[in-house]
């Protein structure tokens, strides 16, 4: 299926590896374990998959929260990068956070961080929720790790789902939700 879709639709093939969400700790919900991760990337690899796709949950500003969400999704990444995939880290900010833009800033010092650490040869897409401040992740579309950066609706509208992305240059969108 995943061939088909690249060779006969060009569609980039990419695989959700995540088995859903832990409960809510420290204001965020980490991945629940995937003990088959190793395993699933070398069957996807081998079948034409791109990449991979997982999902987290950031409710709150809290900074030992939001580490760990930041440190599982890149340790999770590594390991999808060595079966030789690319990685979707997707630590998804609540569009209803009540302190949305501080959720933000600490996620993205932590993203920083985290890219950082990776080698020329490890790269990764980063899926974001549409930002409280205009062009607020331009340093992580900028930085040579990242492939794309793309844009998750988050629950927003189609209509402000689209005049939020018109404001963020670098990012593509990704509104499964907003499209529903």
């Amino acid at each position: 299926a995943a061939k088909y879709l690249w060779e006969e639709k060009k569609i980039v093939p990419f695989l959700k590896i995540d088995k859903g969400l832990a409960t809510e700790e420290n204001g965020v919900q980490v991945m629940k374990p995937i003990p088959d991760l190793e395993e699933v990337c070398g069957a996807a690899f081998s079948n034409g998959v791109f990449g991979t796709k997982m999902r987290s949950n950031i409710n709150s500003a809290n900074a030992e929260g939001i580490k760990a969400v930041v440190s599982q999704q890149f340790e999770v990444g590594k390991v999808i990068i060595s079966k030789g995939l690319v990685p979707i880290i997707e630590p998804e900010v609540n569009i209803n956070a009540k302190d949305k833009g501080e959720c933000e800033a600490i996620l993205k010092q932590e993203i920083l961080t985290n890219l950082d650490t990776l080698s020329e040869s490890q790269n990764v897409m980063l899926k974001l929720t549409l930002p409280s401040s205009d062009n607020f992740y331009k340093e992580c579309c900028d930085h040579p790790r990242v492939v794309r950066v793309v844009a998750l609706s988050g629950g927003y509208s189609k209509d402000v789902a689209n005049e939020k992305l018109a404001k963020n240059s670098g990012i593509i969108a990704s509104f499964s939700r907003a499209l529903t």
